[in-house]
């Protein structure tokens, strides 16, 4: 019978060849199919949580407008863009993504952590006029965001495709919200879903706690240009304050009392997180981490410019 078969598989290249693809078949199936069907095939963070409707609502306008082609929302896990972006992207972040919005050309940067890195104010600024915040940038303007009103009824449908469970209430909160506050909204959430504590940076923050450039006139210098091309959008050209808190006066985490050089020194190459604690203060989030941009030296001379700016 063997015998009979064997020269039936070789002497027949039909049927050798539907033997063939039968097997092909059935490997692919047991072995890539089979196990999508798996709970551990799709995995959640602990943190995820599902899009609000109105972040889901943004996230309906990225994709609309194409803005997964320019940015990715992935993070690879190499050394340069961990340091650079954070920490790199894990499968279970996009469960709720639907399609996911990895991207994969970086024309602007990558936004996988983007959310809370920035004030809901800076990313109104952004959209309506991304030159006003970098001069260089060749991101068109999407002002026009903030006079389209969104349409709850086309939301829902939208959602119910999905197989997002939203309340009457929840639909009837985007009453009177626009394309820009949902598109804001998304922007806040993306990424969130890995810790604070996971994607710290790895900055010195062991340094001196006086800044050993303190007082020196080309220290300032070049202080005040790293001032005006990085912090002056935010924290205003005079340091007095605008999106960010100003830094000319005696309030530091939103707490009366000065702070030493040190901490300012960690405030600028850390970053802030909501809640982090900084030398026995809360922040509030919001101020981005340049430890990738700016080495020790122009961190303390931008130490050096702010203490200038309050007359130390």
């Amino acid at each position: 019978m063997a015998s009979e078969f064997h020269h039936k598989l070789h002497s027949s290249p039909i049927f050798f060849a539907i033997l063939a693809v039968v097997v092909i078949l059935v490997g692919t199936v047991v072995t890539m199919f089979v196990p999508m069907l798996t709970n551990q095939m799709h995995p959640k963070l602990e943190n995820l949580k599902p899009y609000t409707a109105l972040q889901l609502a943004g996230r309906d306008v990225y994709q609309r407008d194409g803005c997964h082609y320019c940015h990715t929302q992935t993070v690879r896990p190499l050394k340069t863009e961990v340091m650079r972006y954070g920490e790199y992207s894990k499968a279970g972040e996009f469960a709720y993504d639907h399609p996911f919005l990895w991207g994969s050309k970086r024309t602007g940067p990558d936004l996988a952590r983007i959310g809370g890195k920035y004030p809901d104010a800076w990313h109104y600024l952004h959209f309506d006029n991304p030159q006003a915040l970098f001069a260089k940038s060749n991101m068109p303007k999407y002002g026009w965001l903030k006079n389209n009103m969104l349409d709850p009824e086309e939301i829902e449908a939208h959602m119910k495709a999905l197989d997002f469970p939203y309340s009457s209430d929840e639909i009837n909160g985007l009453n009177g919200k626009t394309e820009m506050d949902a598109l804001v909204a998304y922007m806040q959430v993306i990424g969130t879903a890995v810790t604070a504590k996971a994607v710290a940076k790895a900055v010195p923050t062991a340094v001196e706690e006086k800044n050993p450039l303190a007082g020196k006139p080309e220290a300032i210098a070049e202080g005040k240009a790293l001032f005006a091309a990085n912090c002056a959008v935010c924290h205003g050209a005079d340091g007095k304050g605008g999106i960010g808190p100003s830094v000319v006066d005696n309030v530091w985490l939103y707490q009366a009392g000065d702070v030493s050089d040190a901490t300012i020194y960690v405030i600028i190459a850390d970053g802030t997180k909501a809640d982090m604690e900084i030398a026995g203060r809360k922040a509030k989030g919001g101020m981005p981490s340049f430890s990738s941009s700016m080495d020790r030296n122009k961190i303390w001379s931008l130490v050096a410019y702010i203490r200038s700016l309050q007359g130390q």
